[in-house]
């Protein structure tokens, strides 16, 4: 049975030459999908070569996280849409590329994104010791999270959430913006099951990843069964978060596996193949894939 990450950063493990060792450990490890995440447009190309490459084993995503939001995130945002070529007419190529043999592939040849994101807000990074910058980087946070909310209500797309130390506020934002709740999650869901309620209510839902398996995780162990199998993805948000017994070592995709296999045993008390299409149905039908 196989498992989908549908949150994990590989411009890392690409960028030092580990990449390919890093998805076969993966394919060993039973992840038959993965979702290579945006966080700006320094790995928004990266992503999809890769997804290009990788065809139906990487899938990709564009998005402005919050901590990369500064005073141009407007410029970056508006690069976003053309990632969709249903939003992104062809241009004809120069008579020259169309003759070359290298020419590059043309929007109808290369995979869409899968979603948008990850976006939200952040206050646990903002600047410790500047609090009117960090109110105004904030500002930037707020604004570029609208934006993006907006074009994915445009474009129909599932939106992944980055919230940290700002719940309430990406609540308010989402519920403003008039997406479909049915289209959020909230990834590395970290909060408790007050706040999970709030999602599901609404119809969205959280993923959790290796922080189930910490020993003090309590609270996010307890969203994760109040949220319940039925609606729960999982993901390594790696190279960040390894799960135990990995902990404090960076994080890579086939260690899913270990997510997946303690919360079927420790949360949920079914078997692991149950678990694993569970996961891989619930975020086959969210992101389309």
């Amino acid at each position: 049975m196989t498992l989908i990450d549908t949150h994990t950063h590989l411009e890392s493990f690409a960028q030092d030459g580990t990449l390919d060792a890093t998805l076969a450990r993966a394919r060993e490890a039973g992840v038959g999908t993965m979702i290579a995440i945006g966080t700006s447009s320094e790995d928004w190309t990266l992503n999809r070569n890769l997804a290009t490459a990788h065809r139906g084993f990487v899938h990709f995503s564009v998005g402005l996280h919050p901590c990369n939001v500064a005073e141009n995130w407007a410029g970056e945002v508006a690069q976003l849409e053309k990632f969709w070529a249903k939003a992104a007419p062809l241009e004809p190529p120069s008579s020259a590329a169309a003759a070359g043999p290298a020419a590059p592939p043309s929007l109808k040849s290369l995979p869409d994104p899968v979603a948008l994101g990850e976006c939200g807000l952040d206050r646990f990074h903002l600047p410790k010791n500047d609090p009117l910058h960090a109110e105004q980087v904030f500002a930037w946070q707020r604004a570029a999270f609208a934006a993006q909310l907006s074009l994915a209500k445009k474009l129909g797309v599932p939106v992944v959430v980055h919230s940290r130390e700002a719940f309430r506020e990406c609540i308010e934002l989402i519920d403003a913006s008039g997406v479909d709740w049915a289209r959020v999650v909230f990834h590395c869901f970290s909060e408790g099951a007050a706040e999970i309620a709030e999602l599901n209510r609404r119809g969205g839902r959280g993923s959790f990843t290796g922080i189930l398996t910490y020993k003090k995780a309590n609270d996010v162990r307890a969203a994760a069964k109040a949220q319940g199998l039925a609606q729960l993805m999982i993901e390594t948000d790696a190279p960040y978060l390894a799960p135990m017994p990995h902990r404090g070592k960076p994080n890579e995709p086939a260690f899913v596996r270990h997510t997946a296999e303690f919360a079927a045993k420790e949360i949920f008390n079914v078997s692991f193949d149950v678990l694993a299409a569970t996961t891989t149905a619930n975020a086959k039908a969210f992101f389309g894939i």
